[in-house]
């Protein structure tokens, strides 16, 4: 038996996988029904059996199974759709949004190194230079020491100004 397969109380032969091949394309047909939308029947069927896996050994002795696994599917999906419908509303409220100005080449090309960066120097980055930040907030936002800051903008700057210019790629690529 795999970690897995402790984990949620399961061996490969309990019947879950069976009861899954057997009921799944039937279930996501009837919450489709509901739903209209093949993707949210599909999400909500396979969230509830990922819900049954988790207690299949009290729902493998139901009377019937696929009933408890068809209510927390049709469940999740009208949940969903009450979601969508908050989200238009919300959104109906709010009306077009600003239209936002052009994007020039070169922010994207600074998003595109950007991306190529790890993470924590893209946050300091961003923080910094973009949003102008002073290093000592930067510090308190991310919860990390003002040096850690420093350290990280001037290797982000680095690593950036290679990605951004060829000569100064080369340069840093003969620094070794």
């Amino acid at each position: 038996m795999g970690a897995a397969e402790r984990e949620v109380g399961m061996t490969s032969d309990d019947g879950f996988d069976e009861f899954y091949q057997s009921a799944f394309g039937r279930l996501v047909g009837q919450v489709y029904l509901v739903t209209g939308d093949f993707g949210d029947a599909e999400d909500a069927v396979q969230e509830a059996f990922a819900r049954a896996s988790t207690r299949w050994a009290q729902v493998r002795d139901f009377n019937v199974p696929e009933q408890w696994v068809r209510r927390v599917a049709m469940n999740l999906a009208v949940d969903g759709l009450r979601r969508a419908r908050r989200r238009l509303a919300a959104l109906a409220r709010l009306g077009p949004g600003p239209v936002a100005p052009p994007i020039s080449i070169e922010r994207v090309a600074l998003a595109e190194a950007l991306r190529t960066l790890p993470r924590s120097y893209r946050q300091v980055i961003v923080l910094h230079h973009l949003l102008e930040l002073p290093v000592e907030q930067v510090a308190r936002e991310l919860g990390i020491p003002t040096g850690t800051v420093k350290g990280r903008l001037w290797r982000g700057r680095r690593a950036l100004a290679a990605r951004l210019d060829p000569v100064a790629e080369e340069v840093a690529n003969n620094d070794g």
